[in-house]
């Protein structure tokens, strides 16, 4: 039974980088739609699917953690780290539902250039995260990468500002303009989930080092 309270360290960082890493798939399929909006529905179909498939790591990782005594890092980091994690495919999946949803096929420029934005944070997010299993040694390169992540959110309010200017200013369809607001928003929340996620990987290198 005690060992079941110890399961291997590694545990927790494979579930951390199995995450991540679906959280770049679903970024690059989006990233993919925003481009082809023929293939809105099957993409968005494929972001729900990946949604499930990161719920389901997200449902394991947290039942180990309720089961485990020793963890190699601090216990609340672990789940907060994985909730937030799990908000960043939450929101793209958002985004892509509302897109399909709305059957939005002719797409704008400020949507290529979110999805291209979060693209790059999932990336950093990404190698963050791959470098946790040696904490000590690649503080400063896990530091570079929250860093980098925090521009990306800088530029997704950016890009937000003047997709909703451009958007009242030009667009003369009503309706359309409360689809794209919504859908812009949930773009950018999905860049805010991604500085949430660096700023708890930020206070675990700060607690280690």
């Amino acid at each position: 039974m005690f060992r079941r309270l110890l399961p291997k360290e590694n545990s927790f960082f494979d579930f951390f980088e199995q995450h991540s890493k679906l959280s770049i798939e679903a970024c690059r399929e989006l990233n993919e739609l925003a481009s082809k909006p023929a293939e809105l529905e099957s993409r968005a179909n494929r972001i729900k699917a990946i949604e499930h498939e990161a719920d389901d790591i997200t449902h394991k990782c947290l039942d180990v953690l309720h089961r485990t005594f020793i963890t190699p890092i601090d216990r609340a980091d672990i789940h907060r780290l994985m909730k937030r994690l799990d908000d960043i495919i939450d929101s793209v999946d958002s985004a892509a539902g509302r897109m399909n949803l709305y059957e939005m096929t002719d797409m704008r420029l400020e949507l290529k250039q979110f999805t291209a934005l979060l693209v790059k944070a999932t990336t950093e997010v990404d190698s963050a995260i791959h470098n946790l299993r040696n904490l000590n040694k690649a503080g400063d390169i896990i530091q570079e990468c929250c860093t980098e992540v925090y521009e990306t959110e800088k530029a997704g309010d950016q890009i937000l500002r003047l997709a909703l200017a451009r958007l009242f200013k030009e667009e003369k369809n009503s309706v359309l303009v409360i689809k794209w607001k919504e859908i812009f928003e949930r773009m950018e929340k999905a860049t805010d989930r991604c500085e949430e996620v660096a700023n708890i990987i930020e206070g675990i290198v700060i607690e280690a080092s």
